[in-house]
């Protein structure tokens, strides 16, 4: 039993990383704690380990007493002069288990605890292998389609991870077989149980991505993605900006006829991609965010807070199919807006005047 289990160990050190004296200190725990299941808790145990010579020993320990009231835990000072001459009332007694006990305990017990190991050692390699691709995309092959709540199971070539519908793009489907594009959001270090790591489509992230894997300006530097914001399968709005005067970063992203965003917008099965240009100045930016509708004028209420003036024929345009566009710039440049027409936002002030007008009537009578 002890040299098996000795050449276990080595064999999961090469082959999978997890040091002897490390799950030989988990075979100890474990031993010590099989133990006193086994006697029902009413026991003290030592486990002793000799890695030379490949020896492991269990001893049970009883407190040498003049007379024994817990046989479990006590034993008497003549029953204890059986043992070693030099045990005296009050010693700690250590007898060894037998041979024939101690093999069906520790087999069993280290079995487990070698199984155990191995689920542990590739849990933290998956978990290694996925920090570093951490808010990556990394391409998976579609291994199972859940047809009930359309979950998709998928390989991602370190394990295999369930891709939930609610991660998944609205209105795309999958077959087995197929490659399709994932983002790693989030890594899971503690749990022991379930998944390792969570996979999405929907995340803004995927989208900044793949401008990064797809625009060389992007990936050097030159144009750097300021904001990003996204109702998958629908519109996304990207803001950026570029280092380098002589570069426009708009047309960067988009390349020449659109090649370069068409395949992004292709694997994001037809997504709408508004690219706006930075700005310091908050009315510039908010006046891009609201693109394609034209803005007439931005009134800053607050620092945070904004009313836009457009024109009637350019009102639903800059407000959006169920206030998409106007949601998505007030995400995007981080202000509340609020979206009028030059006539209502005159009828709006005309009534403001005419109530404090009207207010200060009221303080003039009262006081006459």
């Amino acid at each position: 039993m002890n040299s098996e289990l000795f050449e276990a160990l080595d064999m999961l050190e090469k082959e999978k990383g997890i040091g002897k004296d490390y799950m030989l200190e988990r075979v100890e725990a474990a031993l010590i704690s099989a133990y006193k299941r086994d006697r029902n808790g009413l026991a003290n145990v030592r486990v002793e380990i000799d890695k030379d010579r490949q020896i492991i020993k269990m001893f049970e320990q009883k407190t040498v007493v003049e007379e024994v009231t817990d046989p479990n835990l006590e034993i008497s000072l003549a029953d204890a002069l059986k043992v070693n001459r030099k045990y005296a009332i009050g010693s700690i007694c250590e007898i060894e288990l037998k041979p024939q006990n101690f093999r069906r305990l520790s087999a069993t017990t280290a079995k487990q605890v070698i199984i155990q190991g191995i689920r542990e050692a590739e849990r933290s390699m998956m978990i290694r292998e996925y920090e570093s691709k951490k808010e990556e995309i990394i391409t998976a092959i579609v291994d199972k389609v859940d047809p009930e709540n359309e979950d998709v199971l998928v390989d991602t070539g370190t394990s295999k991870v369930y891709l939930k519908k609610n991660e998944q793009i609205p209105g795309e489907h999958f077959s087995v077989g197929d490659h399709i594009k994932v983002f790693v959001t989030e890594v899971m270090k503690e749990s022991l149980r379930g998944p390792v790591v969570s996979l999405s489509r929907t995340a803004p992230g995927l989208v900044k991505r793949l401008f990064e894997l797809e625009i060389p300006e992007i990936q050097d530097g030159t144009v750097v993605i300021q904001s990003i914001t996204r109702e998958a399968g629908s519109r996304t709005k990207m803001a950026v900006m570029s280092r380098d005067p002589n570069v426009d970063p708009i047309g960067a992203c988009i390349g020449n006829k659109g090649m370069r965003i068409q395949n992004i917008v292709s694997e994001l099965r037809g997504e709408k991609i508004d690219i706006v240009k930075y700005s310091e100045d908050p009315v510039e930016y908010i006046s891009a965010a609201l693109s394609p509708a034209t803005v007439k004028e931005v009134v800053l209420d607050s620092e945070k807070s904004c009313r836009v003036v457009v024109d009637a024929d350019q009102l639903s345009l800059a407000i959006g199919k169920e206030g998409q566009n106007a949601r998505l710039a007030a995400r995007l440049t981080g202000f509340k807006i609020d979206i009028k027409t030059k006539s209502a936002l005159e009828e709006e002030e005309a009534a403001k005047r005419a109530f404090i007008d009207a207010a200060d009537d009221s303080d003039i009578t009262e006081n006459v």
